[in-house]
């Protein structure tokens, strides 16, 4: 469903709006509803993310510890010559 609202911008938003719409063969309304999904989306993952460092989940820090890990085990094994790349 598709409703229709009256919104304000400066001149210099509406001047790149409808450039970069142009540019990506959409129409203007459809250029802005995929802008403001992806600002929506963005929040939403900030939001997230946010939430999980407050739990103490930190899953990137903890995927790097573990890829250091296999790193050294593989030093260990291949006799401590480097790995190649």
């Amino acid at each position: 469903m598709t409703a229709k609202v009256t919104l304000s911008f400066t001149d210099e938003t509406i001047e790149d709006a409808r450039r970069f719409a142009k540019r990506e063969g959409l129409s203007l309304s459809a250029w802005m509803d995929q802008a403001a999904r992806e600002k929506a989306l963005r929040e939403v993952f900030t939001a997230h993310a946010a939430a999980v460092g407050r739990a103490g989940l930190d899953l990137e820090s903890a995927a790097l510890a573990d890829a250091r890990e296999v790193g050294m085990v593989n030093d260990l094994f291949s006799g401590g010559r480097p790995r190649a790349a």
